[in-house]
């Protein structure tokens, strides 16, 4: 199998999970009755795992050290995720999988046209065009579909 298409199967496979996850995170969050409690859950359930991943993988952690080097901006990217999964906890019950995750791309292909264009945070330049703001109109438009039906 070529490369590209693992990298394409792992991207699809991994976007297939999330409602799953917020599913099952939502799940938790009525169990506990708040969904920053089943945030904080989720995400010590997944340090436990990575931490066995690194374990059973024998993986070198003093490469670890190297975290302190990054800018402090850098260490944003955990809260980033814990408001990720907290959101999605509050609004996969509200509106919905589906309503939820279109939206969530929705935003994600939004922001992501503007981080290539311009090279933010490091990224290579991707300038926008009209095909890749047809892209996201599309999107936006099976939005307003899936929220009208």
């Amino acid at each position: 199998m070529k490369p590209i298409l693992v990298f394409i199967l792992l991207a699809v496979v991994s976007g297939a999970v999330l409602p799953i996850q917020a599913s099952l995170n939502a799940k938790m969050g009525r169990a506990v009755g708040d969904p920053v409690y089943a945030a904080l859950i989720s995400f010590v359930v997944g340090s436990v795992g990575l931490f066995l991943y690194v374990l059973a993988n024998k993986t070198d952690l003093s490469q670890i050290s190297q975290a302190g080097s990054v800018d402090w901006p850098v260490w944003t990217a955990g809260l980033l995720g814990a408001f990720y999964v907290a959101a999605v906890i509050v609004l996969v019950p509200k509106i919905g999988a589906a309503l939820t995750f279109g939206l969530v791309v929705t935003g994600q292909l939004g922001l992501s046209l503007l981080l290539d264009h311009y090279g933010l945070l490091g990224l290579p330049v991707h300038a926008i065009n009209w095909q890749r703001v047809a892209g996201v109109l599309l999107i936006v438009g099976g939005v307003w579909l899936i929220r009208s039906y």
